[in-house]
């Protein structure tokens, strides 16, 4: 049996019914939370006949939140796609190259180290661009560690993204050693993950970012294809390989770096998502790498919409909601591949 999305006719109607479901769940999102808007509030705001406090909840909180919770998911799950294409294996995850440590290392020592300070950058707190640079900071060296005369090893990078991240968490533990209470408290809200300080400022950059991430990996869809059947099928195909693997490193760690330090560290989306897609389509990059965007950023606006009105007016870190989702969900993925091997 083909895949749905070997069949030219159907692939369309499915992206169409992706991106469908995405605008649905952005208005979902708009309607629900502390205060809840029905349909024709949401009317009379978007033809401007509301009154100001839905035109200020609606306009300059729901909206800004709601955009970056799409962009946020969206770019988890075409970079954890990308990196489950490098490493031939549907359960890799971003986080492998060590970006998610780094970044909490980051964000952490911002944190307590310079608690007084207060400056930003582009819609970035400055523990927001700590996050980033110590995301990034990881992932070259990971890189720079994996990479010789001859070329990029995907083993070495992988054990040496795992080195990184037990190290980042060492440093991170320390600084938690020595953070008080308030700090301590920061510094467990942010590695929770929220989208409460959404602006346009910051969903803006990631409008940016999420655009030239995943119009690069696209370029790209057809050499990742060819390095699903090994790096030597896929040179001899004349793809070549050091550079597919160094154009995609940056772009994960570029977008993961900048998702992370604009909502923390949210689990899950860049590893389950992409892995659902290839069940349901087959492992077509052409395919999964925009169909796993759809379906990551309508994941995220509504477990967002969900760690809003569940216990409101106060919030959930939406990265609990995500686990809690996510964590079953690839308990039973892994339990249906266990079966599969059994039965063949």
């Amino acid at each position: 049996m083909r895949p749905l999305a070997q069949i030219a006719h159907l692939w369309s109607a499915l992206l169409l019914g992706a991106a469908l479901l995405l605008a649905l769940s952005m208005l979902v999102s708009l309607c629900f939370g502390a205060v809840v808007f029905s349909p024709a509030n949401l009317w009379a705001w978007l033809t401007g006949s509301a009154d100001a406090q839905a035109q200020l909840i609606l306009g300059q909180l729901r909206l800004p939140r709601t955009l970056l919770a799409a962009l946020v998911g969206g770019l988890l799950a075409v970079c954890g796609t990308a990196t489950q294409g490098l490493f031939r294996n549907s359960l890799a995850d971003p986080s492998l190259i060590g970006v998610s440590a780094g970044a909490a290392a980051g964000a952490s020592g911002v944190i307590v180290l310079l608690n007084d300070v207060q400056w930003s950058l582009w819609g970035l707190s400055l523990v927001s661009l700590g996050a980033f640079a110590g995301g990034l900071l990881v992932v070259l060296l990971v890189y720079r560690l994996a990479s010789t005369a001859t070329g990029t090893s995907v083993v070495t990078m992988l054990l040496a993204g795992m080195a990184f991240t037990f190290l980042a968490g060492a440093l991170t533990s320390l600084l938690e050693f020595f953070a008080d209470n308030e700090m301590l408290r920061r510094i467990s809200l942010w590695r929770m993950g929220g989208l409460d300080g959404a602006d346009n400022l910051r969903v803006g950059l990631l409008a940016l970012v999420t655009g030239a991430v995943v119009l690069v990996l696209l370029r790209q869809r057809r050499a990742l294809n060819a390095l699903l059947l090994g790096e030597s099928e896929a040179r001899h195909l004349g793809v070549d390989v050091q550079r597919l693997q160094r154009t995609v490193i940056v772009c994960v760690a570029l977008g993961m770096g900048v998702a992370v330090a604009a909502a923390g560290t949210i689990a899950f989306i860049g590893l389950v998502v992409p892995h659902i897609v290839r069940m349901l389509v087959g492992p077509d990059h052409r395919y999964v790498l925009p169909l796993s965007g759809f379906v990551g950023a309508t994941l995220l606006v509504l477990a967002d919409t969900f760690a809003r009105s569940l216990i409101s007016p106060t919030e959930l870190p939406v990265g609990l909601v995500t686990a809690f989702i996510g964590a079953p969900v690839f308990i039973s993925l892994l339990r249906q591949r266990r079966y599969q091997g059994i039965g063949g």
